[in-house]
């Protein structure tokens, strides 16, 4: 919080800043601005509610603070970037960039937000450094109503998913973050774009495209479809090679690289992975500014599960999915304080020795829950537990009688009409 400390003009903020981070590491079950406000020993929500809405700060640079703590400790100039983007589960319409969308969270279209991230994976460990929160075109950037409501700045308009990646990577690389690849889905591996601008900067990349994706072969003379190729590579010239170890071992696939450069000196390839069990294949556009071993790229084309993970780190450790803010400003500033929080326990992951080989290394849920019994332990005394009961429900009840009120309102109405 020292490094952040002097992104905030008023010492209130700051303190309660420090709190809010202390919080979200905390074992509170829910990380909303009443939990944590208790746990602060506040007696009401308010300072918590105006660190998101009003108070002034600078949430971008405090990205950059964490961004920055995180190279020092985690940088290696062969690390990679990993651009994914997560659902954020809500109710109603009025939250910023909420729709009916389909989101990987539920496997199905449901009512939510969309953030894009952007996470660095090294060989010391890995963290989420970047976000964006993807606004829908027609049902949120061409309304400037809704946009006006939620407080969204006049300079902010309509960018894809793909868009909003290129900007995070650019601003990573322009503040000299150290990487040698960028890898993504299929969402992101059909941009043009995105793949021009990584050439053009000399990175790398491994980015996944769908089974119907046509590249160039033999040299550039024949055109084909890469679901197609798959099915004449000989059996003899699939590859058994892990991409990281998982839960239950190493994660082992079959694979095999084609060449699809179309003239002398380039590094370009299509990389396919079969799954052993079922069979299922994936297919991955891959460019360097060097030769590489085969191992090299499947080892990049792995990593992408590491956002996956940071995803369900996040949202089980740190809260990232706990907010109850609707405006631009609170999502940005609550989930960039969910980063911070998340980059400490990446970054006393990495510092932990892990050299014996009767116990596994320190887990970060079993640093979190460290720092709760050695660092975090707040003992409240009965009085404001109390109060915060008696506070909570009141609250409720003031809730209840609104909504009771404006559903008889509504029924009177509709007897009107």
């Amino acid at each position: 919080m020292t490094r952040a400390a002097g992104r905030f003009v008023r010492a209130e903020p700051r303190r309660t800043a420090g709190q809010f981070v202390e919080g979200l590491l905390s074992g509170v079950e829910r990380k909303t601005c009443w939990s944590l406000a208790e746990r602060a020993g506040h007696a009401d929500p308010q300072a918590m509610r105006r660190l998101l809405r009003t108070a002034v700060w600078d949430a971008d640079a405090v990205r950059d603070d964490v961004r920055s703590w995180l190279v020092e400790q985690l940088g290696h100039p062969d690390a990679v970037l990993v651009i994914d983007e997560t659902g954020f589960l809500k109710k109603g319409v009025c939250s910023v960039g909420v729709q009916r969308q389909y989101t990987g969270t539920a496997g199905r279209v449901e009512n939510s937000r969309v953030g894009v991230f952007l996470a660095y994976v090294s060989p010391a460990g890995r963290a989420m450094i970047d976000r964006r929160l993807y606004l829908p075109e027609t049902s949120w950037c061409d309304r400037p109503d809704r946009l006006a409501a939620a407080s969204v700045s006049d300079q902010v308009g309509f960018a894809t998913k793909p868009a909003l990646a290129r900007q995070m990577i650019a601003a990573a690389l322009n503040a000299g973050v150290p990487v040698g690849w960028v890898t993504g889905d299929e969402v992101y591996g059909a941009d043009p774009g995105l793949r021009d601008d990584l050439e053009h900067r000399g990175i790398g990349y491994v980015l996944a495209v769908g089974c119907d994706r046509r590249v160039h072969v033999n040299e550039g003379r024949t055109l084909i479809r890469v679901d197609d190729l798959a099915d004449r590579i000989p059996t003899a010239e699939w590859q058994l090679h892990s991409c990281g170890p998982g839960a239950k071992g190493p994660r082992d696939y079959l694979w095999a690289w084609i060449t699809t450069a179309t003239s002398p000196g380039e590094h370009r390839w299509l990389l396919i992975g079969r799954n052993r069990t079922t069979g299922e294949l994936a297919f991955y556009l891959c460019w360097s500014p060097r030769p590489v071993p085969l191992h090299t790229l499947v080892t990049v084309a792995g990593s992408r599960w590491s956002i996956e993970e940071l995803f369900q780190t996040g949202k089980g450790q740190v809260g990232l999915d706990h907010y109850q803010v609707r405006g631009w400003t609170g999502w940005h500033r609550f989930i960039t304080l969910a980063m911070l929080a998340l980059a400490i326990l990446a970054i006393l992951a990495a510092q932990q020795p892990d050299d014996d080989p009767e116990i596994i290394a320190l887990t970060v849920a079993e640093i979190r829950r460290l720092l709760n019994a050695f660092v975090l332990a707040t003992p409240l005394p009965p009085a404001h537990t109390l109060h915060w009961s008696t506070w909570r429900r009141t609250s409720q009840a003031r809730a209840q009688r609104s909504h009771y009120q404006r559903r008889l309102g509504h029924q009177a109405a509709r007897k009107i009409k």
